[in-house]
């Protein structure tokens, strides 16, 4: 089955800097080499690198950056046959400040604008498999059919009705009321500390199974940066721990955990171990620069997993 991420992907262009200035401050960064990325493209490479069979779809202008972004995706063995061009949007570029071991993530604004699915495109994604994705990206699906326009949240409900199951990374954005016509049915919602915080105003899985009724919502996960994630069902909490490692760059750690679940949940692959899986893969990353430092095989990641738990704690 093909796995698809609908989201952005972005030239990462990277700086460090000893401290983040404050308000009316000024300070210095020095610049580190630019590299492909963008949080679900990011997710999208990690996919493919596991043998995943995966497409991506987003929304760019025809300048020769945009033609960059997309041959490194087919370097990396992520299909671009849906990929969507509006000469009118700006570049797609963010830029990454690695601070203290931790990043401040800026991003161009690329608009609201439709993004137009062909008949090609919606056929495709009528098929049963994955669809991993953001609120902001699937607020802004359309389709033209003969009887009208299928659109947003319609158009979410007809791709489950075939198959489709939903994968929403809410990252530190959280999710509110009017977000829920979206979420409704999704397999699983992922969040990080700070968007589970701004969605639910406090820290405790164990509180939302209600929640999770309501919406028929499969699995909510909550990633807890170097203390691993925790995820729930409608009914039990599962907790996994993380890894002692030597943070690099964190960038991309969501992404490839991510990235990772899908193509475990795509294998059928038991949720705890997928869940434990998928924290070995973005703990190895934050050992590695760059944003698609997840990218690794699955021997890759169960060897790197084996050596971190056998080695002595320090």
């Amino acid at each position: 089955m093909t796995a698809f991420f609908i989201g952005d992907v972005a030239l990462d262009e990277y700086y460090t800097a000893d401290r983040w200035p404050g308000r009316a401050d000024k300070g210095m960064v020095k610049e580190l080499p630019a590299e492909a990325g963008g949080s679900i493209a990011n997710a999208a490479v990690v996919h493919a690198g596991l043998g995943g069979d995966t497409q991506f779809i987003s929304l760019l202008n025809n300048s020769p950056l945009s033609e960059r972004l997309i041959a490194d995706l087919r370097q990396n063995g992520v299909g671009v046959d849906h990929m969507l061009i509006d000469p009118a949007i700006p570049e797609s570029r963010n830029f990454i400040f690695l601070v203290e071991g931790e990043h401040i993530v800026l991003t161009v604004e690329m608009g609201e604008q439709p993004m137009w699915l062909s008949d090609k495109s919606l056929k495709a994604l009528r098929q049963p498999g994955y669809l991993y994705t953001t609120l902001y990206r699937v607020r802004r699906l359309h389709a033209q059919k003969p009887d009208g326009v299928l659109k947003q949240a319609e158009l979410l409900k007809d791709l489950r009705s075939h198959g489709r199951r939903t994968i929403f990374d809410l990252d530190v954005g959280g999710c509110t009321l009017e977000d829920m016509p979206y979420l409704t049915g999704a397999a699983v919602v992922i969040f990080n500390q700070i968007g589970f915080h701004a969605a639910f105003g406090h820290d405790d899985i164990s509180l939302i199974g209600d929640w999770m009724r309501e919406h028929r919502i499969d699995r909510v996960v909550r990633t807890l940066a170097a203390d691993g994630a925790e995820a729930r069902d409608r009914d039990t909490v599962l907790r996994v721990p993380g890894f002692a490692v030597d943070v690099v760059d964190v960038t991309g750690a969501g992404d490839t955990f991510g990235g990772t679940l899908t193509w475990c949940l795509s294998q059928d692959r038991i949720f705890e171990e997928a869940l434990d899986f998928a924290v070995a893969a973005a703990s190895r990353a934050v050992t590695i620069h760059g944003p698609r430092a997840g990218k690794a095989t699955f021997e890759d990641v169960v060897c790197w997993r084996q050596r971190t738990l056998q080695a002595p704690v320090r």
